[in-house]
């Protein structure tokens, strides 16, 4: 699908389907994740930062897989690793998902991923 056709389906939808490839494994696993759409760019915060399973794997491999609203997107993930950039990152979420939720489900915000959307 063409990015324009995601961007339409990310409008129905707070939580997107993010697939990635298994570092050891090389498997396909896929989790929702939240996302924040800023400057023509999708921003994914892993929910252990740097720890994060599925961030690790996005280093190793990162040729990803995105669904929104049934919809699919593949792009390359790039990480995010200047805190300045990720605190700004950070801002997005907890104006989209409230202040409480994003401290609650992301207590090691030292890292993002960027996919570009077109």
């Amino acid at each position: 699908m063409a990015a324009s056709d995601f961007l339409i389906a990310l409008e129905n939808t707070d939580e997107i389907q993010l697939t990635t490839t298994g570092r050891v494994t090389g498997q396909q696993t896929s989790r929702p994740v939240w996302y924040v759409q800023q400057a023509g760019r999708l921003y994914l915060l892993p929910v252990r930062g740097s720890d994060s399973q599925w961030y690790k794997n996005v280093l190793r491999t990162p040729a990803i897989s995105l669904a929104a609203d049934g919809v699919q997107l593949s792009a390359d993930a790039t990480a995010v690793t200047d805190l300045r950039v990720v605190a700004r990152i950070v801002e997005g979420f907890r104006a989209k998902y409230g202040r409480d939720d994003v401290a609650r489900y992301y207590p090691h915000a030292d890292v993002a991923v960027e996919i570009p959307l077109g």
